[in-house]
């Protein structure tokens, strides 16, 4: 019986080592994950936000220094990515509905995309909001060099007040959170 039970023990013992072996690599992975998230931002809160134009895809042009005064949250996304496709379905009632006729500009930038693949996406969501389009990334990377979507929020002084990469409900409350703030 004591032979049995020491068969058990060092059947758990060997057992919790294996599921330790994998769980602990899982959050380092994750840890470097975060780094690598954290060494790819180049802006962040509390940095003046550097001048830049994008083009709209209406032809318009737009320069981030003409906005000085008012609350501009800064989206970089793309059509190919999961997290940027589900974030942008709040965007409308969420963000842009709620904060109509107050000094705030939505303005999405497409990563990297051509501005035929953004209109011909825009079209087929239905989504009307102006989007903008970053085909060489020269705006992305004043910002960040890798990850998307990834949202700076710019105050009405022109410093970045917040910074958020990729999408879950509980961050996109906290930037709907700060975007209020601001508006105070």
């Amino acid at each position: 019986m004591k032979n049995i039970l020491s068969c058990r023990k060092a059947y758990i013992m060997a057992a919790l080592a294996a599921l330790l072996s994998i769980a602990i690599p899982s959050a380092a992975s994750a840890q470097g994950a975060n780094d690598d998230i954290v060494a790819s931002t180049i802006l962040k809160q509390g940095d003046a936000a550097p001048d830049f134009t994008v083009d709209a895809l209406d032809g318009a042009k737009v320069r981030l220094s003409t906005l000085k005064g008012k609350v501009v949250l800064v989206n970089f996304w793309a059509t190919w990515c999961p997290p940027c496709r589900e974030e942008l379905k709040h965007v409308q009632k969420e963000i842009i509905d709620r904060f109509a006729g107050k000094d705030f500009v939505f303005m999405p930038i497409s990563r990297g995309e051509k501005p035929s693949v953004v209109e011909s996406f825009m079209a087929k969501m239905g989504y009307t909001f102006p989007v903008y389009v970053d085909p060489k990334q020269e705006v992305f990377k004043l910002f960040a060099t890798n990850y998307i979507p990834r949202n700076f929020l710019i105050g009405k002084d022109g410093k970045v007040k917040y910074v958020s990469v990729g999408y879950d409900a509980k961050e996109f409350a906290k930037l709907i959170e700060a975007i209020e703030r601001e508006l105070k």
